[in-house]
């Protein structure tokens, strides 16, 4: 299984950026994809997640601003950042829990590449 992210890039305040992240590989069933970051000498923050019944959830600091938007592809995970500020600024990593197989007793976590996401202000 392989999570390749995309998107992100340079953004002035009160701008936007779109990520995306796509499974692909080896997959029974997801069971919720998340996106995280991490600024500069900061540990790394839950920002978003979507469970398979579609329900999101976001950390407060980005709520009304950022969402993920409803994807017919089950296998993808955008998030779609608004009026973004410069401490939105760092590393944005997805990451998923699939079920590889059906046999599969639990999920197994997965995490993509970062892609870097830089506010100016």
């Amino acid at each position: 299984v392989q999570l390749q992210a995309s998107g992100g890039g340079l953004a002035v305040a009160g701008g936007s950026l779109r990520l995306s992240c796509a499974a692909s590989g080896s997959i029974f069933s997801i069971e919720s994809m998340r996106w995280y970051r991490q600024a500069p000498g900061k540990q790394r923050e839950l920002v978003a997640v979507i469970l398979p019944n579609g329900e999101t959830h976001y950390v407060d600091s980005v709520k009304g601003r950022f969402m993920i938007p409803r994807q017919n592809d089950k296998n993808r995970v955008d998030l779609r950042m608004d009026r973004l500020k410069p401490e939105d600024t760092g590393v944005y990593y997805c990451n998923a829990q699939i079920y590889p197989r059906r046999e599969n007793s639990s999920p197994s976590d997965f995490w993509g590449q970062g892609t870097q996401v830089t506010v100016s202000s």
